[in-house]
């Protein structure tokens, strides 16, 4: 139950701000949004039916056909995240003006917003767009992030907002979604600054003593074999902050300077050892 909340409360706090960044930005200055969120905008503005309605009439379809795929807990929380965008339209263009009619800070700003907006409800296990629903169905099978996958959805929608608006409008539209789709990727897979390393080494263990008493970070071995050489070595891993990389590569060049550095970005790190 615990869990629960905390969803319902981040789901509802992200509705709030991708409502914001909508009613604020977007949506008064013709430029939409992407998915189901996007159609709803475009035929709100075709037909002068409120927005919150299409937003729930819209997204029921898909929601329910991901009833199998994600499971009773998702689809709840979904419609609710739904209903929250949809109330919260209303309530922000009726209480909060707009903040700007400047095509490039709508797109850029409003497009910011709404990624963290979208980015929270998707991180706690729900979203607000059925498109978002095919998109975490593909993300677990193919390399592509959450983001980039709306992106490529988005494409024709934008196109179609081309025909609806105007050409400009359209491309303003997709600087908007290539904003939001950062943002999306930075909430949902965080603003982590962490390396991982890989030394290979003949004295990788004196390394990784130098690494645990000069940085005050736990290291792992891991036998290793030199493809050309065929010499047994010794890999060393750890994770370190950013902050801490060139220090560490001092540390490495005072014990090996013919040691193999591998370093790559990562974005979670979990453990009560790397926290302390």
């Amino acid at each position: 139950m615990k869990d629960l909340f905390i969803n319902l409360f981040f789901c509802t706090l992200g509705a709030l701000i991708a409502a914001f960044a909508l009613e604020c930005f977007l949506v008064p200055n013709e430029i939409i949004d992407g998915g189901i969120v996007g159609i709803s905008i475009m035929a709100s503005y075709l037909t002068k039916v409120n927005l919150g309605i299409f937003l729930i009439i819209l997204n029921i379809p898909f929601l329910f056909m991901a009833l199998k795929e994600f499971g009773k807990r998702f689809v709840i929380l979904a419609l609710y995240s739904v209903g929250m965008l949809a109330l919260f339209v209303n309530v922000v263009q009726k209480h909060i003006p707009v903040i700007t009619h400047e095509p490039l800070l709508v797109a850029i700003f409003g497009g910011g917003i709404l990624g963290v907006g979208v980015g929270l409800v998707l991180k706690n296990d729900s979203c607000m767009d059925g498109t978002e629903i095919m998109a975490i169905k593909i993300s677990k099978k193919y390399p592509y992030s959450v983001g980039e996958i709306i992106m490529f959805i988005n494409v024709f929608i934008f196109s179609t907002a081309g025909f609806v608006y105007n050409w400009e409008k359209a491309m303003y539209s997709t600087l908007a979604y290539l904003v939001a789709y950062r943002a999306i990727d930075a909430v949902v897979q965080g603003l982590s600054e962490e390396k991982s390393i890989r030394i290979i080494s003949d004295k990788g263990m004196e390394l990784g003593q130098a690494i645990i008493e000069k940085l005050n970070k736990t290291v792992t071995y891991i036998d290793a074999q030199g493809g050309y050489s065929k010499a047994k070595k010794t890999m060393v891993y750890c994770v370190i902050p950013r902050i801490e990389l060139s220090k560490l590569k001092e540390v490495v060049a005072s014990v090996d300077n013919d040691a193999f550095i591998s370093i790559e970005n990562i974005h979670e790190v979990y453990g009560k050892r790397y926290r302390k």
